[in-house]
């Protein structure tokens, strides 16, 4: 199986704007992703990802920018790790609650 590889911003930057400029040259952007692709070495998916992204983050297409995904993101994690602290703290509540009903009255 195949690693992904990882591209810096400038190097995706620099290929959307390859194909916005070469766009026309090719029967379709298709074409054109498909062409730039194979020249900068990664697939043409990857870099019709890229495109659309950079549509988002241009507001010529619908969806979330790039900085909104990275602040969803950052709150998806939080509110994970705050589920698994309150649920921690509830099994200790718990736990001392019972240790309370176990222990012995005081006379």
């Amino acid at each position: 199986m195949k690693t992904a590889t990882t591209y810096s911003p400038e190097m995706r930057a620099r290929a959307v704007r390859m194909v916005r400029e070469h766009q026309g040259e090719h029967e379709s952007e298709w074409a054109a992703m498909v062409s730039i692709a194979g020249k900068i070495g990664c697939t043409a998916e990857t870099l019709r990802r890229w495109v659309r992204q950079a549509e988002k983050d241009a507001g010529q297409r619908e969806g979330l920018t790039t900085p909104e995904r990275e602040r969803l993101k950052e709150l998806e994690r939080e509110n994970r790790e705050l589920r698994q602290a309150n649920e921690i703290l509830r099994k200790a509540s718990a736990y001392f609650a019972q240790a309370e009903l176990d222990r012995p009255l005081k006379q």
